[in-house]
């Protein structure tokens, strides 16, 4: 990453974008219950989606931060082992990662890689909600980790209504089990 007081670079061929638009910002917390309570609250936010993901070693959560835009996704690890586990041991609960929306996580690991990038997997795993993923290593973007998302056919993360109502039924189950009456 280039500094303000380095020299003007000379002009370069414009690179096509390679990300769609912020699909969630990541937040690493020890305990996902409390975590989500606290973020409807507070903040008035809503859960839409909830899952244990054993491959990725977490139990996820994500939630609405308003009407519209990218959500808030929040993951606790299922052991002090995983490398979520690690984070919180070594940096504490909070931002664990951005992600980005893609086409093709495939084709977009493959043009990070031919532009020198280094990323965790070499091949894309299952993400939330059987969306396919891969990550940005840390010491390659910044400190921080990059998270490349493309949507599951027909989920919530992708352009179908009818799946964001689906992913709203276990956000209307919740409040009925809770006696909380959703927000109209």
């Amino acid at each position: 990453m280039p500094d303000e007081t380095s020299a003007p670079r000379p002009a370069s061929p414009p690179v096509p974008p390679l990300f769609g638009s912020i699909d969630h910002v990541g937040v690493a917390v020890r305990d996902l219950d409390a975590a989500i309570s606290w973020y409807e609250q507070t903040f008035g936010m809503r859960l839409v989606h909830i899952e244990t993901n054993e491959e990725q070693g977490v139990r996820e959560a994500m939630l609405d931060v308003g009407t519209s835009g990218p959500q808030l996704q929040l993951i606790a690890p299922l052991s002090d082992d995983s490398p979520v586990g690690r984070f919180l041991a070594s940096r504490g609960e909070g931002l664990h990662q951005v992600a980005y929306a893609v086409d093709d996580v495939a084709e977009a690991a493959a043009t990070l890689r031919s532009r020198g990038v280094e990323l965790l997997y070499d091949e894309p795993r299952r993400g939330t909600a059987g969306t396919r993923v891969n990550f940005i290593h840390p010491k390659a973007a910044g400190g921080f980790l990059v998270e490349l998302v493309q949507a599951a056919p027909d989920s919530a993360y992708g352009d179908s209504e009818s799946a964001h109502e689906r992913a709203q039924e276990p956000a209307r189950e919740r409040d009925q089990e809770s006696g909380r009456q959703p927000d109209r």
